[in-house]
């Protein structure tokens, strides 16, 4: 098995994980969770959020990694199964990657869902 986790059709790579869990510690709040969302917009009509939120909204997929809590919302986690979220920290990028099997192409915005 690889170094992830796996939540209701998303997974979060270890290394995600202790990057949130860092973040959470600056902003020094235990009562926020990690809600992934897919949003209207991009170039192909949808995008990612990935954002700190400590709203509970009617739906929700609630995932915990090690006291790290991942929130989807219910429109948003069927256009995320199987999804592999993941953070780099490289000389060419940083930040939060999503590698999603659902989006059928891509193109220059790198959020592409047909």
């Amino acid at each position: 098995m690889t170094d992830t986790q796996t939540a209701v059709g998303v997974v979060l790579t270890d290394i995600a994980v202790q990057k949130v869990r860092s973040l959470l510690a600056a902003e020094g709040r235990e009562d926020l969770s990690l809600r992934i969302a897919v949003q209207p917009g991009g170039c192909s009509g949808l995008r990612y959020q990935l954002y700190f939120d400590d709203r509970a909204l009617d739906g929700d997929v609630v995932t915990d990694y090690d006291g790290v809590s991942v929130v989807t919302d219910k429109m948003s986690a069927p256009y995320l199964g199987g999804a592999s979220i993941d953070f780099v920290d490289t000389i060419e990028k940083q930040g939060f990657t999503i590698d999603n099997p659902n989006a059928q192409g891509s193109c220059a915005c790198g959020d592409s869902f047909h």
